[in-house]
This record gives structure tokens, C-alpha cells and sequence, in this order.
């Protein structure tokens, strides 16, 4: 009898074990959306994460071309509206291997930093602002232009400064050097 009862004592501690250990990864990635069929960790900075996303291959090749990594992968923290592999399709025909050629470095390093907010901006605090600024926010980018945030909806959209827009369509994937918000289209500044 004592036997048992030892063997059902240790069966249950092994369950609590195993449910902790369970509890643990699942906090570690802190619930943080799936991107790009990978899961996104709160412990891994901006580039790791992206290099980890099916929907940001074009992303990642032009953030290396610009050579934005180093900057990415800094303490920051950055807000980044991440255009995914659809969004530089969107674009007029031949356009990222012409974005993609070195002589056009400083040109793709502009537009790649046009999708980069110094600060981390979440969902909320965009939210934020957009009331603040009764149905509008501005933001300035790292390359120095302006960006517009305004809600259709439940949805996120952002003006870029030609009048292009851009829906949101994941946010709030937090980083260990910011926040990134997955967008539908390539913004563009003037």
C-alpha cells in the first residue's frame, strides 16, 4: 500500500513539474502572436525575430542590404511597421531589385526607415494618440518624415506622405528592443 501511494505521490509531482516547466515556455514567449508561421520571442530583438518570418524574407534581405542590422538589433527601443513579402509585391514592377542594388543604398535605407518609430509605441498607446489628436496621430520616423495613424474601424491604418496607405494587420509583437506591428503595404516617404 505504501508503495503505491508513494508511486501516485511521485506521478503527481511529475505532473507539476512537467505543468511548471509547461507554464514557463508558455510565459516566455508571453503569448506573443505567431508571425509568419514562427513563433515571435519577447527575449529576441527585432532582426532575430523577423529572420525567423516566412512573410518578411524581403524585409530581412533589404534590412541587410541597407545595412540596418546592426541599428535593429540596438537596445533601442523601435517601433517597427514591418511590410510583409506581399506588400513589396504591391510595388510597381522591378522596383525592390532596383531598391536592392548597391548604389541605391541610401534610397532603401530612407524607405526602410520611414517603417521605423524611435520608442516603443504599442497598440494602446497609438491608440492613444490618435484620440489625443481626435481621430489622427502624427509620428516622425527615423528617416525624418511624418507618418499618420488613424482607425477605420478596429483597424489600424497608417498615411504615408504620398497618400499611400497602409493597414495593420498584426500589432503588438513585442520585442526585446521594441515593438513591431505587421503591415499590408510598403510605406512611402516624399
Amino acid at each position: 500500500m505504501k508503495k503505491v501511494l508513494v508511486m501516485v505521490l511521485l506521478a503527481v509531482a511529475s505532473i507539476a513539474i512537467a505543468n511548471q516547466r509547461a507554464y514557463a515556455q508558455m510565459k516566455s514567449t508571453d503569448m506573443n502572436p505567431m508571425v509568419g508561421g514562427a513563433p515571435m520571442l519577447k527575449a529576441k530583438d527585432i532582426v532575430d525575430n523577423a529572420m525567423n518570418s516566412q512573410d518578411h524574407t524581403t524585409l530581412v534581405a533589404a534590412v541587410k542590404a541597407a545595412g540596418l542590422v546592426a541599428t535593429l538589433k540596438s537596445k533601442g527601443p523601435f517601433t517597427v511597421f514591418a511590410p510583409t513579402n506581399d506588400a513589396f509585391e504591391k510595388l510597381p514592377a522591378g522596383t525592390v531589385d532596383m531598391l536592392l542594388k548597391p548604389e541605391n543604398k541610401a534610397m532603401l535605407a530612407k524607405v526602410l526607415t520611414y517603417h521605423v518609430l524611435p520608442g516603443k509605441f504599442d497598440s494602446d498607446a497609438i491608440a492613444k494618440r490618435i484620440k489625443a489628436g481626435h481621430g489622427k496621430a502624427w509620428f516622425t520616423t527615423v528617416s525624418g518624415n511624418k507618418l499618420t495613424a488613424w482607425m477605420d474601424g478596429s483597424t489600424l491604418v497608417l498615411t504615408d506622405e504620398k497618400g499611400g496607405q497602409s493597414r495593420v494587420t498584426i500589432t503588438n509583437v513585442y520585442q526585446s528592443n521594441g515593438v513591431i506591428h505587421v503591415v499590408d503595404t510598403v510605406l512611402l516617404p516624399k
